[in-house]
């Protein structure tokens, strides 16, 4: 299975391109809005046929790319039922299984950061993606948008943690430069759950974090309750003058046969 992982530094969160290697079929993990030029690149250089736009969870410091993915490539895009929000293609609960060409992602429901978060575990159980339930040595915050300790407690514990060891984990976020874990390192490590962590610990922990709400707070969770529609549908203003399409190096560039026609 072919797998990126991309990293969008504003709000430090991670994208993932996932991508059966023979039928070239894929899907888009936690796409980010500003990014989409980027992402729509390596689906393009790649020669993917992308199917779906997956959001682990409704973001409140960044507006998702699933709609802007859309858009251009057709891709459906899914995310928890527990949302209703608009726009959404697939609406997703505990068990469902999405599939592109011989691969296939199982969605467990991980409560507890919001209402609606999912993990989504590879058909071999070798990568978990975790969304901001579990992070690398963390936890998602669990102050806003129906976060509940107790919930993500559970959720880690029983969801997650019951993967095997060897299971990479890949999160939505990390606020520190960490790229991946495993299962087995956190269910040891992770000093918030880890180890023999009690959940009127991890419950104390966690509803005394203090933290400042996301910056993006009151403009990213209305545009992601449409999926990351733009108020009226406009799009980013684009060149007028020609079929300019970025790459995934960062370089803008057209075709020498439009340039030879015009």
């Amino acid at each position: 299975m072919i797998c990126r992982q991309l990293f969008d530094p504003v709000s430090s969160t991670y994208t993932y391109l996932l991508a059966d290697e023979r039928s070239r079929e894929a899907v888009i993990i936690d796409p980010v809005f500003e990014q989409h030029a980027r992402d729509a690149a390596l689906v393009r250089e790649l020669g993917l046929k992308l199917l779906f736009s997956i959001d682990t969870h409704c973001h409140a410091d960044h507006v998702t790319g699933a709609w802007r993915m859309k858009v251009a490539f057709g891709s459906r895009i899914a995310l928890s039922s527990v949302y209703g929000a608009c726009n959404v293609d697939l609406p997703l609960s505990d068990g469902d299984v999405v599939r592109f060409g011989s691969e296939w992602l199982e969605v467990r429901a991980t409560p507890g950061h919001t209402a609606g978060c999912l993990s989504l575990v590879t058909r071999d159980q070798r990568i978990v993606f975790t969304g901001d339930a579990l992070l690398v040595r963390g936890a998602g915050r669990t102050d806003f948008q129906q976060g509940d300790a107790h919930r993500l407690f559970r959720s880690i514990r029983e969801r997650l943690l019951t993967l095997p060891d060897e299971c990479a984990l890949y999160p939505a976020h990390d606020y520190e430069g960490r790229t991946s874990s495993t299962i087995g390192e956190e269910r040891v490590h992770n000093p918030r759950i880890g180890g023999g962590a009690r959940e009127e610990d991890f419950v104390g922990y966690m509803e005394n974090l203090g933290l400042p709400h996301p910056k993006q707070l009151a403009v990213a969770l209305p545009a992601n309750m449409r999926a990351g529609e733009p108020e009226g549908g406009r799009l980013p203003s684009q060149p007028d003058w020609g079929p300019v399409v970025v790459t995934y190096a960062g370089v803008s560039e057209i075709a020498p046969e439009w340039v030879a026609q015009h």
